[in-house]
């Protein structure tokens, strides 16, 4: 059975909400309770997940809808602008998580429960899980809003282990009285808002490019050029640019042919290139093509 698009996203969404909210509830309430300020860290940046997912879930739709008149080109980057969201409320949380980390270091500390540790264990091992099945969805399917959630459990993967690590680092600080250990759960958490402001940075500085329509890398222009070149009845390049529009890319060229050629043979041949684009390029739904005349002269 095949599952299309729309329905792949929303089962995507959902398994990040269902289990984001399991993990967010254990992540702070064993964080506070095990006074664990990075594991309790972790359960904010899963709480931000959960508020995530859910704007995927309630623009997913919107992103699928086909071209109107009011949207020729499609609804392709609502995925854009959701992605720019969850990239600018990241960044919030991880000046939240920083301050909180800053200030446990002009306070006494006292060591965490372990319990905090196999918490954020647990939650490493399920966000490795997660982010690898969400990443494949979205590279397969070119989905900008599965690769928000995706990259909310690649930040949470390393968040969470080193979590970890800052629990366990206080508990032998208590153990050995090594003084300087214990405010390893207060470097950890510092650390982990470091992690999500990073992701947030990535994730806010690719969706600002798309939506300022960026061009598209050069190798996969050349890669074009290369599909465009191989019809002989093209006899110059003008200009090939292509921009992303969410999870689908729009390519615009501009092609010489010889002067004599007739309308019809015109169009045909920009039928045929198109064509080749999209087939070979299942991520193109678009190609705008404008015939200039070319003369021996101008060689």
């Amino acid at each position: 059975m095949v599952i299309n698009r729309e329905t792949l996203a929303k089962k995507i969404a959902w398994i990040s909400v269902i289990s984001n909210v399991i993990l967010t509830l254990g992540k702070i309430v064993i964080g506070r309770l095990g006074n664990s300020d990075a594991v309790f860290a972790d359960g904010i940046h899963s709480a931000a997940d959960v508020f995530a997912s859910v704007i995927v879930l309630l623009v997913i739709k919107i992103s699928n809808k086909p071209a109107d008149k009011e949207h020729p080109y499609g609804h392709g980057k609502a995925e854009v602008i959701v992605s720019e969201i969850v990239g600018i409320l990241l960044f919030l949380v991880a000046i939240y998580v920083a301050f909180e980390g800053i200030s446990g270091f002009f306070h006494a500390v006292e060591s965490p429960s372990l319990l905090a540790m196999w918490v954020a264990l647990f939650s490493f091992a399920a966000k490795i899980i997660l982010y690898r099945s969400s990443l494949k969805v979205a590279n397969e399917h070119h989905s900008k809003a599965i690769e928000a959630i995706a990259f909310d459990h690649k930040a949470d993967i390393v968040a969470s282990i080193a979590a970890a690590i800052g629990v366990l680092l206080s508990v032998i600080g208590e153990r050995f009285d090594i003084h300087f250990l214990l405010y390893g759960d207060k470097a950890a958490s510092i650390f982990v808002a470091y992690l999500i402001f990073k992701i947030a940075k990535e994730m806010m500085t690719e969706a600002f490019d798309i939506l300022l329509e960026r061009n598209i890398d050069t190798d996969t222009l050349q890669e074009y050029i290369g599909v465009i070149e191989s019809f002989p009845e093209v006899r110059r390049i003008d200009r090939v640019r292509a921009r992303e529009h969410g999870h689908y890319v729009l390519v615009d060229v501009r092609i010489a042919i010889d002067h004599f050629k007739t309308i019809k043979e015109g169009h045909d041949l920009a039928k045929l290139i198109k064509q080749a684009l999209m087939d070979q390029y299942d991520n193109i739904h678009e190609v705008l093509i404008h015939l200039n005349p070319y003369f021996p002269e101008d060689k």
